[in-house]
């Protein structure tokens, strides 16, 4: 079969061998496939990646050479088809049924992260093999290309969990990219507002308005921090200790830093006000720092975030269904296989586009 391949730190469209679904699992047809800001790290610095995720877990690891690593097929954002189970399996899902599931395979030798492991090609590829149990139907009849958003969207939605937001909470959201219009869509869903975003990218300011930001900012214009006064949260050590002192009370106010890109977390805990919760959703893959002084004279709480759980997977799920987030704003561009590549490239400026889909049956 086809599938877009990582192969030693590229990109190319080749044949791999067919999946054969094992008792547990299910071979689908993939439908439609986000390309994901983690994929366009990782198709240069793979290896790093595993390398942190292998030091999280408490070893000491070497980074590895591209040209030394098994052949890699990416895509974890999907929707896919039913086609067969394995051995001895009831079919719980009909063939042609539609479904997502969280990009979790498990097997003889254990769980694979769907889309970054050697044994289990991602989305980029004609077909695959999931996880009978992890699968989840597709309702009322949900485009396509909007239930594969459900990874995506689900990443904001445990962001918005993680930040325990109060009921009248300020929420501050800089970067509006995929993780950042996640949040947003997220934040709105819930309930939740005023929500402040802030971008350089005209394109994304609008995807964040279209998303339901209620305030949008150029940081090249204006400080992402100037308008807190405007909503009643006090800005400075000085506003909040006068506001104490006439005994008034405010929401907290959360800040969720969505860039991921050195120093921008630095400047975040400089110039948010004191007693902010700051929630880490960007993932920056280069050392970075920040003054703790700063941060412990503002009484700041930094809370780090990755992915999301089942639940909040499914309940995400059931936003798209429902109506509660619209994911065409994100929505900019489809290839096929053949044009993975070049759409990788293309989400390398965000002016041109900010979610492209793959479609393996697109000629």
């Amino acid at each position: 079969m086809r599938a877009a391949i990582r192969r030693a730190g590229a990109l190319v469209c080749d044949e791999i061998a067919e999946p054969i679904p094992e008792p547990g699992q299910v071979l689908v047809k993939s439908l439609c496939c986000g390309i994901c800001g983690s994929d366009l790290h990782a198709l240069h610095h793979f290896e790093h990646l595993m390398g942190l995720a292998r030091r999280a877990d408490g070893e000491r690891v070497e980074i590895g050479r591209p040209e030394d690593t098994p052949d890699i097929v990416f895509g974890h954002e999907f929707c896919v088809e039913v086609l067969d189970y394995g051995p001895g399996m009831t079919k719980r899902l009909k063939p042609g049924t539609r479904a997502v599931s969280v990009p979790v395979a498990f097997d003889s030798q254990g769980p694979h992260t769907v889309g970054y492991s050697p044994v289990h090609p991602g989305g980029f590829a004609e077909r695959m093999v999931l996880t009978d149990l992890m699968l989840l139907e597709v309702p009322n009849g949900l485009p396509s290309e909007h239930a594969a958003t459900t990874e995506p969207f689900a990443v904001g939605a445990h962001a918005v969990a993680k930040a325990q937001m109060d009921k009248d909470s300020v929420a501050l959201v800089i970067g509006c990219g995929p993780v950042g219009l996640a949040v947003i869509a997220s934040l709105k869903a819930r309930g939740h507002g005023p929500i402040v975003a802030a971008d350089y990218s005209p394109r994304r300011r609008k995807a964040a308005e279209a998303m339901g930001a209620d305030v949008v900012i150029d940081p090249a214009e204006e400080s992402p921090n100037a308008r807190w006064s405007d909503f009643g949260v006090p800005a400075t050590s000085t506003t909040v200790r006068t506001a104490r002192m006439a005994g008034k009370a405010w929401a907290r106010p959360v800040v969720f830093e969505c860039v991921g890109a050195p120093g921008v977390l630095e400047s975040v805990v400089e110039g948010c006000p004191p007693g902010a919760k700051v929630v880490v959703a960007g993932v920056c893959m280069e050392t970075d720092r920040i003054e703790p002084s700063l941060a412990v004279t503002k009484e700041l709480s930094l809370e780090f975030v990755l992915g999301y759980t089942p639940e909040e997977f499914a309940a995400t799920l059931g936003d798209l269904a429902e109506g509660r987030i619209d994911p065409s704003p994100i929505l900019t561009g489809k290839v096929g296989l053949s044009g993975v590549a070049d759409a990788f490239k293309a989400l390398g400026s965000p002016e041109d586009h900010v979610k492209i889909l793959v479609e393996p049956g697109r000629v």
